[in-house]
């Protein structure tokens, strides 16, 4: 009788497949260019990315709609305001929202968005951000469990955010000197101000708000869901889910607060955003990527992540000792992921070890997790390559095995 561990030996020992479940591809394989290998000249090492869109492993591959779109704009000069215009103006009918623009990622969405709800767009104040302040609000409120380094972009504008958890303490706290309320989404769960209270109090006091929803997608949804729900400016990351041009993101929401956050952004010079440059290839290729990911069929792209998944965690756990478990994050990074664990009586080697097999191997894979556990996705690897992860996770774990 065939048992468990021989039909998963078989299947890490497959040839790689183009295609999974359905037919569908979650990413084009590469293809091959003739051409100087620069990263191999540079010394650069690739890899197999298994942790996800992290900015420091170079987040994502752009789809071939975005390539094709960045490729065209490279050969042609434009008016980069008016491409702006008409760019913005198709992503907000695309996404249900009053206004939208290109930014250098949802950090500089942050940043300009900041700069134009303080400044309101005057172009004198735009040249006194951060260090003269005069006539401008300069507090933010922000609950303690949203505090993240990512908020340092509102702090480039010269703002001070201060620190609430209860809608008693927001609601003392604001003053005349209050810009904007901030809120990060993946934090939700976290906070005792949640999206409708929280949006109640901004109504009450007439304070506008921003979110940072960075890594929110998928679901796509979540494209117009915040703005409809009433958040003045919704900020998110090109690079990622997207998978549109990694320096570049989204600032959605109210058309006057886009409009002044463009007069504090490139190509106006002596202004906080002048260094946050998107280019004309990059403009282009968010309207590409959002209509790309539009089109995409989700429900295929969501179950071969599952496959893929389940396919390394079965070849983990074909080998005594060592258990997985599918979940997915509530909000961010919301894809079928997988946590990997095992006694190590029973297996001689800590997780950390096993990262670092993983990335000094051949060919290299990058992985996550913490001091008892290896973390994987699999959307961003290119078909196939799960099966490769599949195949040295279980080399690994089983010559470390009693």
């Amino acid at each position: 009788m065939t048992n468990r561990r021989d039909i998963i030996k078989g299947l890490v020992t497959l040839p790689m497949a183009g295609v999974a479940a359905g037919g569908v591809l979650a990413n084009p394989a590469p293809s091959k260019v003739a051409g100087r290998d620069y990263f191999k000249e540079l010394g650069v090492r690739t890899f197999i990315n298994a942790a996800g869109t992290y900015t420091a492993l170079t987040a994502s591959f752009m789809h071939p709609e975005v390539l094709e779109a960045y490729n065209y704009a490279s050969k042609q000069y434009v008016g980069l305001n008016e491409l702006q215009d008409k760019v913005g103006e198709r992503i907000a009918e695309l996404l249900k929202c009053e206004a939208a623009m290109v930014t250098a990622g949802a950090a500089s969405a942050i940043t300009l968005g900041t700069a134009g709800i303080v400044t309101g767009g005057d172009s004198e104040k735009a040249v006194r951000i951060p260090t003269d302040m005069t006539g401008m609000k300069t507090e933010v409120i922000s609950q303690k469990s949203h505090r993240v380094g990512y908020d340092h972009a509102m702090r480039n504008c010269g703002l001070k955010v201060v620190e609430v958890e209860t809608r008693k303490e927001m609601e003392a706290t604001i003053n005349e000197n209050t810009a904007m309320l901030w809120f990060l989404n993946f934090a939700n769960p976290n906070g005792k101000i949640q999206y409708e209270e929280f949006l109640e109090i901004a109504k009450k006091y007439k304070i506008p708000t921003m979110i940072d929803c960075a890594a929110d997608v998928p679901p796509v949804e979540n494209l117009w869901k915040y703005t409809e729900m009433g958040f003045d400016l919704v900020c998110f990351s090109g690079g990622k889910g997207l998978r549109g041009p990694q320096s570049a993101g989204l600032l959605l929401g109210r058309k006057d607060l886009i409009a002044a956050a463009r007069r504090n952004a490139p190509p106006n010079g002596n202004t906080v955003g002048r260094g946050m440059k998107v280019n004309k290839e990059e403009v282009l290729g968010m309207l590409a990527a959002v209509e790309a990911y539009l089109k995409r069929d989700h429900a295929a792209d969501w179950k071969l992540w599952e496959s893929q998944v389940k396919l390394i965690g079965e070849a983990a756990a074909s080998v005594k000792g060592v258990k997985y478990e599918i979940h997915v994050p509530e909000i961010a990074n919301h894809v079928p992921s997988l946590n990997i664990t095992w006694n190590e009586s029973r297996v001689k080697i800590s997780p950390n070890d096993v990262r670092m097999a993983l990335r000094d191997g051949h060919p290299s894979i990058e992985t996550v997790g913490g001091s008892e556990n290896i973390g994987i996705t699999t959307w961003m690897m290119n078909p196939g390559e799960e099966r490769i992860v599949a195949k040295r996770i279980k080399e690994i774990l089983e010559g470390a095995a009693a």
